[in-house]
């Protein structure tokens, strides 16, 4: 009777455990790279948004000393530490005020493995 019976091998799926430790440790990685530069890009954006809105101040007829005082104050607010009002270059182009800054931030990851990132904002495109 038992030859009558056909036995189906039905092929396995899944992760085995090595493997499913070797990609928790990749995903594991990523999102610690992650975390890590969310801080700097978020700082990017806030320097990128108060450069612009202190090139509109200066096309209303604001002074530089006036305008880098206005970038110092909304970047205390916005918790921005790597630019300074007194690091922006200010100037005109074409009738407009252009507000550049050029800066880059450092992001520890591990020991002593970090990355760098080389940032430059600029008004002009608004």
């Amino acid at each position: 009777m038992m030859g009558n019976v056909v036995m189906t091998q039905s092929r396995q799926r899944g992760l085995s455990l090595i493997s499913l430790m070797i990609v928790g440790g990749l995903l594991a990685f990523v999102l610690l790279i992650a975390f890590r530069t969310v801080p700097a890009i978020n700082e990017y954006l806030a320097v990128e948004r108060i450069a612009r809105l202190v090139a509109e101040e200066g096309d209303g007829g604001a002074s530089v000393t006036e305008m880098r005082r206005s970038f110092d104050r909304r970047g205390q607010i916005d918790d921005v530490s790597s630019v300074k009002g007194i690091d922006l270059a200010i100037s005109k182009l074409a009738g407009k005020v252009v507000v550049e800054a050029t800066y880059s931030r450092k992001v520890p990851v591990a020991g002593n493995v970090s990355l760098l990132f080389d940032f430059q904002v600029s008004s002009a495109d608004r």
